[in-house]
């Protein structure tokens, strides 16, 4: 005959699986503000949690689906670039629209050109970082050096070798592998923007646990609250 789970058997197993790492999938693009401004926060969770969080690039919604820009409310943009300026400033970033964009796009009818190298070289660069597991380091380095406003022409000169140096790798390194096998790193970023969509989403920021979206960087708390459902612990000497 089956006996009752007594009281403090439950206790332990709660012990138990605060003990375990848990696991977080973030979907993430290199052209969305939104992205750049959960990252210090993916980063800070990551950081003094007992957390895992696994980037998962996709390439930016301009190239998954060139007629969005073109579809939507003319009043969205205008509202996106104030939404992030704010939040920016509330969160104590540095803020500025990328020069370039790493979208090739015309403002003025908003239009989005068919070769998107930029887009598809820093996506890359993103597969690659992560599959040497540097993923979220390489996403916070990078991101600071598009979306700070710190330096123009942030693709040229040293400043993405400066940013992968500062995040534990080789730029020269990390080109060389995409060079020799690109198709998989392409592949990869399709194979993101599939599991997001299974997932129940399509855009970015977008963390996923246990199979459960959390779409925005406004969703980072209830992401907390379910994690810490989930018997969620803070590293040893964390704040």
């Amino acid at each position: 005959t089956a006996q009752p789970v007594r009281r403090r058997d439950v206790a332990t197993l709660n012990r138990e699986a605060r003990i375990m790492t848990l696991k977080v999938d973030l979907y993430w693009s290199f052209r969305s503000p939104y992205s750049y401004l959960a990252t210090p926060r993916a980063c800070a969770l990551a950081r003094d949690y007992d957390l895992a969080v696994d980037v998962r690039i996709v390439l930016p919604l301009a190239v998954r689906n060139p007629g969005f820009f073109r579809d939507v409310n003319p009043l969205w943009p205008g509202y996106v670039l104030r939404d992030t300026v704010r939040i920016a400033e509330m969160l104590g970033l540095d803020y500025a629209w990328p020069d370039p964009d790493p979208i090739v796009q015309d403002f003025a009818t908003r239009t989005i050109a068919a070769e998107q190298p930029l887009a598809h070289r820093i996506s890359r660069l993103g597969v690659e970082a992560n599959r040497r597991g540097r993923g979220l380091a390489f996403i916070d380095e990078a991101s600071r050096l598009i979306w700070s406003g710190a330096v123009r022409g942030w693709d040229r000169g040293d400043h993405l070798a400066g940013a992968a140096a500062r995040a534990g790798l080789d730029l020269a390194d990390m080109e060389r592998s995409i060079g020799a096998d690109g198709a998989s790193h392409e592949a990869e970023l399709a194979a993101n923007q599939q599991a997001l969509e299974a997932a129940g989403h399509w855009g970015v920021p977008t963390f996923v646990f246990a199979g459960e979206p959390f779409f925005g960087q406004d969703r980072i708390e209830a992401l907390l609250w379910r994690l810490g459902q989930h018997g969620l612990a803070r590293r040893a000497g964390a704040g």
